[in-house]
């Protein structure tokens, strides 16, 4: 039988974590969850742990990349599936929209554009593909070296392990699917900052994944 794992990478997200495990739980189309605490300080793995995932908790805080790594390690699942999780307004139905066309054989990936209203959703399509919530054959993230699985490298790296090997990669639009934004988290001025390193972690990776050897 194919096994479907979804892996949820958490920092800190004591708010959200629980709904999201909840609606992947309740998902036919999942038959593993589990968590990964990366350092959180929080109740995160407390909480996770209640609604019903299996939890691994990782100290020191080791990024986003390796948590995901930490996870795909725990499980010998065929597809697997990764959620953020500090995500709002997830339903069954996006999961199913995620793994059903992976697990049809119909996609290698399948990855999720968050609903930013109609003209920027429609505009994500032809931008790089960097949204936490993908589904994929397990085959796709071991192939990635361990080097790029680090920080906000990940989306991209496995963006160019399939276009580069002409696998085939899909992406669907989660109606009504938001999340929990940085400045709710830390503040304004904190999120600010947090952006532009995401933002330059994420122009750096593009650089580096497509011209290294």
């Amino acid at each position: 039988m194919t096994k479907v794992a979804a892996i949820i990478p958490a920092y800190n997200e004591e708010p959200t974590i629980a709904k999201v495990v909840e609606v992947v739980r309740a998902s036919s189309w999942v038959h593993e969850v589990i968590v990964v605490s990366d350092g959180s300080t929080d109740k995160t793995a407390e909480v996770a742990k209640a609604a019903g995932a299996t939890v691994y908790e990782l100290d020191p805080n080791r990024g986003k990349g390796e948590a995901m790594s930490y996870g795909v390690s725990q499980t010998n699942a065929n597809i697997i599936v990764f959620f953020d999780a500090d995500l709002i307004g997830l339903t069954k139905e996006h999961v199913e929209q995620l793994v059903s066309p992976v697990l049809s054989g119909g996609l290698t990936m399948n990855v999720g554009l968050r609903d930013r209203g109609h003209v920027v959703t429609a505009l994500t399509k032809y931008l790089p593909l960097i949204s936490g919530e993908r589904a994929m054959q397990r085959a796709v993230f071991e192939g990635v070296p361990s080097r790029f699985l680090k920080g906000f490298m990940v989306e991209t790296s496995l963006n160019h392990f399939c276009r580069s090997r002409k696998l085939s990669c899909g992406s669907v639009k989660l109606t009504g699917l938001t999340i929990r934004r940085k400045y709710q988290k830390v503040g304004f001025p904190r999120a600010v900052l947090q952006y532009a390193r995401m933002a330059f972690q994420i122009l750096k990776a593009m650089i580096v994944v497509r011209f290294s050897p």
